[in-house]
């Protein structure tokens, strides 16, 4: 079963593109996971369909708050900033995977 996977950032410019090189990375992988990318502001109107939430290393002070958004069951990551300031998709898959996994 696919897994949805929403990644936040400040205004969801950043994410898209972060979005878009982890959908092509978990297809090489034959991962199926359904990734979007959206502005911290619409979090709640997705929080009930998602499996996993991603957060902008920046947005790392609002952490708390943004973890009463989700439902417990939502696995909440905060992206390293190592693999998000160059837009790594495939290592943000593999930080995914290994969190999923915990």
């Amino acid at each position: 079963m696919a897994k949805n996977i929403l990644l936040v950032c400040g205004s969801g410019a950043s994410s898209g593109f972060m979005a878009a090189n982890m959908r092509k990375a978990a297809k090489k992988e034959g991962l199926d996971y359904k990734i979007q990318a959206r502005s911290e502001s619409e979090l709640e109107d997705y929080a009930d369909d998602i499996d996993a939430l991603m957060v902008g290393p920046h947005l790392k002070f609002e952490l708390d708050d943004i973890k009463k958004q989700v439902p417990d069951n939502v696995k909440v990551i905060l992206m390293k900033p190592d693999y998000y300031a160059v837009l790594d998709g495939a290592a943000a898959i593999k930080d995914l995977q290994s969190q999923l996994e915990d």
